[in-house]
Order: structure tokens, then sequence, then C-alpha cells
């Protein structure tokens, strides 16, 4: 018998059946994908800005090598860390209030009308106003320091979380809540095994904005009212005329924004696979 036979004509020998891929096999697909892509784009990126200045395209006294932002970051390495775990800590401090007080004030906006009713139109209109427009504001009632750009931090991260939790919890279908009705259910029980589930989604979409939104208000605290950090370090940077130390805050501050948002898409994930929805969706 030739091998170009096919194996149906072989007697005793059955055709074996293609492996099924698991949850896990997709999980570490996904996962590699998720890793290699942006790293990929990161090379390129950086490869583009190196030829650029190796050509001498745009001069180094406006657009410094990539190795020469390395040397500036390497030469430098507890500057670059003090400052960044300066900005981390507001980031930490003030996204966890923001984020504690607008979940809080989302579960009463949700559940009581009159609360909904009172407070929820304002809170659409000063979400419009830009927050930098309250920065001189809270410089001049709180003064300067690391305390007036947390809370600054706290009210740029409140009000994606609130607005986005929200309108969450009023997505479950209305056929599920009276069935918990039926059955005597409490409140906590209809929140718990209920409207939270369905509210994940906006809850952890509010959750990526909100942590983009902290690193974005602490670097701007830091320009307007803070006296350390990485986005005092940017503004220094541009004061001197040193793209290399410009360059490389913000380099760090990529890093960090990054870590963070991968941070909640880690626990949204980590959810999800807790709750028993399927790996694959991304929602």
């Amino acid at each position: 018998m030739t091998e170009s036979e096919s194996a149906a004509d072989r007697p005793g020998r059955p055709d074996r059946p293609a492996p099924l891929e698991t949850g896990s096999d997709a999980d570490r697909r996904r996962a590699a994908a998720d890793v290699l892509a942006p790293a990929a784009a990161l090379a390129i990126g950086v490869l583009c800005w190196w030829v650029v200045t190796a050509v001498g395209t745009v001069p180094a006294f406006i657009l410094p090598s990539p190795t020469a932002v390395a040397a500036q970051l390497l030469g430098n390495p507890d500057l670059y860390a003090q400052n960044a775990l300066s900005t981390l800590e507001k980031v930490v401090y003030g996204g966890s209030v923001g984020i504690a007080t607008g979940f809080l004030l989302a579960v009463l906006v949700a559940y009581l009308p009159w609360v909904r009713t009172a407070v929820y139109p304002y809170l659409v209109a000063v979400r419009v106003l830009p927050k930098i427009a309250v920065a001189p504001l809270l410089l001049i009632y709180l003064g300067t320091g690391t305390e007036t750009a947390i809370v600054f931090v706290a009210l740029i991260t409140f009000f994606p979380l609130v607005l986005n939790t929200a309108a969450g919890l009023d997505r479950a279908p209305t056929e599920h809540r009276e069935l918990l009705r039926s059955v005597d259910a409490g409140a906590l029980e209809r929140i718990a095994y209920v409207d939270l589930p369905y509210a994940l989604p906006d809850v952890f979409a509010g959750l990526k904005q909100s942590v983009t939104l902290a690193v974005v208000g602490a670097v701007v605290g830091e320009w307007v009212i803070a006296d350390d950090g990485l986005g005092f370090l940017v503004l220094m940077g541009s004061e001197n005329v040193r793209p290399e130390v410009m360059l490389a805050a913000l380099s760090v501050l990529l890093a960090l924004g990054l870590a963070l948002y991968g941070s909640v898409v880690l626990v949204q994930r980590g959810v999800r696979r807790w709750l028993g929805f399927d790996a694959t969706d991304r929602g």
C-alpha cells in the first residue's frame, strides 16, 4: 500500500481525530498574541525613530536618539525611580479614593430614584467640564503639594466610574429580577446574583478609563500643583530644553500607564473566568 493511499483504505487503521483545542490553549494563544503584537509595533516604532535620528532628518536637540534617551535613563536610575514612585503614589491614593466614591455613588444613583433625579444630570454636566480648569481652583483652596495633586487625581477618576457603573447596574433583564423577587430574594441577593454580573463590562470599562485618567491627572497635577514626579521632570526638561529628559520621563510614564491598565485587564479576565464566562469572550 502506497503512502498516497488514504488512511480510510487501510484495514484496522481508523483515522485519528484531530485534537480539540482546550480553553487553556486558547488562552495561551490569545495571551501570546496580546503580548507579541504590541511588542512588534513598539520595536518597529523605535526602529523608525532611530533611523530618523541616525540620518539627521531631525536635529538631536529637537529629537534625541533612542540610545541617548536610554543613556539618560540608565545614567540616572535613582532620579527616575524616585519620581516614578511619587507619581505612582498620587495615582494609587487618588485613584483609590475616586474609584471607591464613584462606585458608592453609582450604587445610590442606580437604586435610589430620588438620588438619580437630583444628582445624575449634574454628573453628566460636570463630566464635560475640562478638569484641568479645576486645577487652579484647587491650588487656591488647598495650596501646592502632593495632597492637592491626589485630590485632583481623585476628581478626574471619579466620573468615568460612576457613570459607567450606574448605567451597567440597569442592564440586567427584567425577567431575571422578577425571578428573584418570586423566590423572596433580598436586595443584596439581587445585586450580587443579577445586577452586578451584568454590570461587570461597564464597571471594568469605567475602571480602565479611570486608571488611564489617573496617570493623566497625576501628570497634570505635577505640572500645576506639585513639585515632584514624572510630570514635574517633563516640565523641567521643557524649561531647560532637555528633550532627552522629557522623553525618558515619558517612557517611564508609558510603562507605568501600561502596567496599570494591564493589571485591570488581568483582574477582569480573572473575574470572568471565576464567574464562568467563555474564555474566548473579550467583553
